[in-house]
């Protein structure tokens, strides 16, 4: 039986991704640098540092497909780490894919790559344009692959919109406790940006769908059923039934205290964050339908409850949780917690 890789098998979705794909009775392999207590034990891990090319080389050898998850998120705000991670620890893979003759890689990039992007929806005719390092490094990637097509190997980039589902943390988190304590949550303006999800698990099937696929290809995924922010954040509330409303802020102002509170990290908010959130931002995902057959499942508002009600089953046991990948684990409010308090 072949192998199957999963680079960053220990976040967010490279874990339940892995958990999908043993489910399928497929011989699954991890590489991350931290352990996931939920991996099944029959599933091999090899521990190492996606920029420690012996490793990587080691990590791809005896397998046929590859997903790589590996990457350093907007909030790690670390200009370094993107950069050495994202785009140096990629090459590292692409090159040792080569040298052992992986069949397939699937590259899991990201919306940054388009920063804000100059028209809705975006297909993959548009041109990305990243505003901020973790996208910039994002495109690197991208840009890697596409050398590596020349040397023979088989790619798919997929660029996924901003992930829910269950287990999904992060500023997530955030979000779930101020409206399970019935606090206000915050759009920027009026909050009627057209502003799309996309659930994990539609992400994991598209993947898996173009890791059989021959051939190279770019695919944007979303949800089908999406609505303005401001919509699906009230879904989420009339859901909850815990007396939640969504505020405006003003723009301007808001953008600017929260790029001065992220430059002092005393907010979880990144470039990508503040730069995004009122910005209207959906895919065409009309190639990923056509060529992959794929049909995601989940709309905005039944993501985020579906992903909101997990939260609230395991929010005292996620308190003491010691997994390191940092869409599985809380974060700290910092400063938004004036916010919470005026809410």
């Amino acid at each position: 039986m072949s192998t199957i890789l999963v680079t960053g098998g220990s976040g967010y979705l490279g874990s339940l991704m892995v958990r999908r794909l043993f489910d399928r009775g497929s011989s699954v392999r991890v590489f991350d640098l931290v352990e996931d207590p939920d991996r099944p034990r029959q599933v091999d891990f090899i521990q190492g540092d996606i920029r420690d090319y012996p490793l990587v080389r080691r990590a791809c050898e005896k397998v046929q497909i590859i997903f790589h998850a590996v990457a350093q998120v907007p909030l790690a705000r670390d200009r370094e780490l993107f950069w050495t991670v994202n785009r140096n620890g990629t090459e590292n893979l692409l090159k040792a894919a080569k040298e052992v003759g992986v069949k397939k890689i699937v590259y899991i990039s990201s919306t940054a790559v388009f920063g804000i992007p100059p028209k809705n929806p975006i297909d993959e005719t548009v041109e990305p344009h990243p505003h901020e390092d973790f996208g910039r490094t994002k495109l690197e990637g991208e840009k890697l692959c596409r050398q590596y097509l020349e040397k023979g190997l088989d790619i798919t980039i997929i660029r996924p919109r901003a992930m829910v589902g269950r287990g999904r943390l992060g500023i997530f988190q955030i979000l779930f406790d101020w409206i399970a304590e019935g606090r206000a949550v915050y759009v920027l303006g009026k909050g009627d940006n057209l502003y799309q999800f996309v659930h994990v698990e539609d992400v994991i099937e598209a993947c898996i769908k173009a890791s059989e696929r021959p051939g190279f290809a770019i695919y944007n995924l979303g949800a089908e059923r999406f609505c303005t922010l401001r919509e699906s954040l009230e879904g989420l509330i009339a859901h909850a039934k815990t007396g939640s409303r969504v505020k405006s802020l003003p723009v301007l102002p808001a953008v600017t205290m929260m790029k001065l509170l992220s430059a002092l990290r005393l907010v979880p908010l990144a470039p990508y964050h503040y730069l995004t959130y009122g910005k209207e931002s959906y895919y065409d995902i009309s190639r990923a339908k056509q060529e992959l057959n794929w049909q995601p499942k989940w709309g905005n508002i039944d993501m985020l409850i579906d992903s909101y009600e997990w939260y609230l089953t395991h929010r005292e046991q996620i308190k003491t949780s010691t997994v390191a990948s940092t869409h599985r684990s809380p974060v700290k409010e910092g400063a938004l917690r004036i916010l919470r308090w005026l809410s």
